[in-house]
């Protein structure tokens, strides 16, 4: 039987969005791999771009953690085996400490890992000590280790934030509001780690920062209770599934990807932008990302368009989510109005809106099964087809999302996660329908429980709520 592991843990959060907590949570793993230490991290609820910063950060993949998406039992796996190989476990809470049901707070408290709120020290003094105090004490089961200052001005500023701090908390730091540590963002979030050239130098500078700033010691051990763990079923043994990777498609979780080799399936990565024709397999994945920067270059790569027609014509699987979903139909629009005809398999046409179009947890049922996943998006699509599914957001909220099928081809705008069903994954992916069991519920080891679903989406519909 697996026994519980102990390690430093601390869960990164904030009094609101906007605080800079993937850069503190970026800075803090880059400090402690350049001290030689093992760093893994974790990102609270759905999220593609931070992960892609902290995977840079700490050398180490990064996986997200949700009692909903992802599930109770899963989570805790997850953190039960980072607890075996590393030296600190870090976790980027999502929106406000408290914001939500389940919140960041939450997953702190039932995980038993401490709290490290980040606070925007901007245009503050002793104030900072009294948010410090709000977020420690509000709920005084929370397991709380203290506070790191962001974006302050000069050592004398640090000083009086620190100084203002109360009841032994403790300070763990101060980041400066240098713009060379700061991370540049667009519409959908942070630009995405392999844009930024000079990534590598603002991690060290953050680093090198924050390390100056305060004592580097790690936080106490946490301790992880062992998970039950469940093999995967090997339901795409052999099957060649070619996955776009590039530019413009980058948005895949590491535990889809990790689910399908785990149920045997060979993964070969390919670029619509730059590659010429599809690697030879038997089913294709679209994942979403950003199409609308590159539609120009992915219209005038008429090769690659026309292998992913045959594909189709052939009756291969093929799964396409939200950017994956844009590429198939017959135009996209950017927000500047430049149009640019695309593969055409899904009847319509989409245009980029500069405010933000939909974002909520979903919960689709598919003919397949059940798949959880999440939708954020910028565009609106036109099309006649009728969908054969459409999403719940589990507390009624806003966002429905439509699936579309012909043949083997299903499309949307959700960005599923795998793992809430390999039996319904296996099956859109599988050569032949009759090659996988479909229609199973999600497993029960999940850990989803109805309550969960009623309450997890609420922390999206706050976001989606916000000008």
């Amino acid at each position: 039987m697996n026994q519980p592991r102990h390690c430093p843990a601390v869960l990164i959060a904030a009094p609101a969005s906007g605080q800079g907590k993937t850069t503190v949570t970026a800075a803090l793993a880059r400090l402690h791999r350049n001290l030689g230490r093992k760093v893994r991290v974790f990102k609270c609820g759905p999220d593609f771009l931070d992960p892609m910063i902290h995977e840079r950060a700490s050398g180490a993949p990064v996986y997200q953690l949700d009692m909903w998406m992802v599930g109770e039992q899963e989570s805790r796996r997850l953190l039960w085996e980072a607890a075996g190989e590393a030296d600190l476990i870090l976790i980027e809470g999502v929106m406000g400490l408290f914001d939500g049901t389940p919140s960041s707070a939450d997953l702190a408290r039932h995980f038993g890992v401490p709290v490290l709120g980040v606070i925007d020290g901007t245009a503050m003094a002793q104030t900072f000590g009294a948010l410090a105090l709000g977020l420690a004490r509000y709920q005084p089961d929370l397991p709380f280790a203290g506070v790191l200052a962001n974006r302050v001005g000069t050592l004398r500023h640090a000083q009086l934030l620190e100084g203002s701090l109360t009841e032994g908390l403790r300070w763990y730091g101060a980041l400066s509001r240098e713009t060379a540590i700061e991370l540049p963002s667009r519409h959908l979030g942070l630009v995405q780690a392999s844009e930024l050239n000079d990534l590598d130098v603002r991690l060290d500078a953050a680093a090198e920062a924050l390390g100056s700033s305060c004592e580097v010691a790690l936080p106490p051990p946490v301790t992880f209770a062992a998970p039950q763990v469940i093999e995967a079923e090997p339901l795409l043994a052999g099957v060649r599934i070619a996955v776009a990777r590039d530019e413009a498609f980058a948005f895949t979780y590491g535990a889809s990807l990790d689910l399908l080799r785990a149920m045997g399936a060979e993964l070969r990565f390919f670029s619509p932008i730059h590659d010429r024709q599809l690697p030879e397999a038997n089913s294709l994945y679209l994942p979403g990302g950003y199409p609308e920067l590159h539609h120009r270059a992915l219209s005038e790569n008429t090769s690659m368009l026309d292998a992913i027609r045959a594909h189709h014509a052939a009756g291969k699987p093929l799964l396409a989510e939200c950017g994956g979903m844009l590429y198939l139909l017959d135009s996209l629009t950017d927000v500047d109005g430049t149009r640019a005809e695309l593969v055409g398999l899904l009847q319509g046409d989409a245009v980029m809106q500069k405010k933000l179009a939909a974002l909520a947890l979903q919960s689709v049922e598919l003919p397949e099964g059940v798949l959880r996943g999440h939708t954020y998006h910028h565009s609106l699509t036109s099309t006649e087809w009728q969908p054969i599914a459409r999403g719940l957001s589990p507390n009624g909220g806003r966002g429905a999302e439509a699936v579309y099928r012909q043949g083997r081809m299903t499309a949307s705008y959700v960005h599923f996660y795998f793992p809430s069903n390999p039996t319904a994954v296996a099956a859109l992916f599988a050569p032949s329908h009759q090659a996988a069991i479909a229609g199973k519920p999600a497993p029960s080891s999940t850990g989803f429980t109805d309550h969960n679903v009623e309450a997890a989406v609420r922390r999206f519909d706050l976001l989606a709520k916000k000008p």
